[in-house]
């Protein structure tokens, strides 16, 4: 077994919109990011890859590489399965939370479910999402940005 934990933050700028767990979530603000911002991708992938010992996101996209400027976090994802499925362990379970006053989180909790369990070729029951404010303290209290925390498990495939 091997147990990986991930963060990411970023802050809100202009927009319509933000990515969060591959879906598109209204908002009236946007995130400032080198690709989509989606903060939970960016945490989890970084969680899978801390379990593999393979460093972070920024070391396998990295933001001065401008083929990922507006990317699709969900292919970063896909990216971390396959060096998954390359070490010979599976997802066991990751656990997802993410960190704002706004935009509500629940009603799109399940979205991000499915899209993370497809890309990560893993059973629903598998992944958790939730969220909680920082009851108005800090940078997410002030909505000035987003975070977002996520731990997993790999166990041998």
């Amino acid at each position: 077994m091997r147990i990986g934990q991930g963060y990411d933050v970023h802050a809100f700028g202009d927009g319509d919109h933000i990515m969060l767990g591959g879906v598109r979530v209204p908002h009236d603000r946007g995130v400032v990011a080198h690709s989509d911002g989606d903060v939970v991708i960016h945490a989890l992938c970084d969680a899978l890859l801390g379990a593999l010992a393979l460093g972070d996101i920024g070391q396998h996209f990295p933001p001065s590489d401008e083929r990922w400027r507006d990317a699709d976090s969900r292919q970063f994802l896909r990216h971390c399965q396959v060096l998954i499925a390359e070490r010979g362990y599976k997802l066991g379970n990751a656990d997802v939370t993410v960190v704002c006053e706004r935009p509500k989180v629940g009603p799109h909790a399940q979205a991000m479910r499915e899209a993370l369990a497809a890309d990560l070729g893993v059973e629903l029951d598998a992944i958790s999402v939730k969220a909680t404010t920082s009851e108005q303290l800090g940078f997410t209290g002030r909505r000035e940005g987003i975070a977002a925390m996520a731990m997993c498990l790999l166990v041998s495939a």
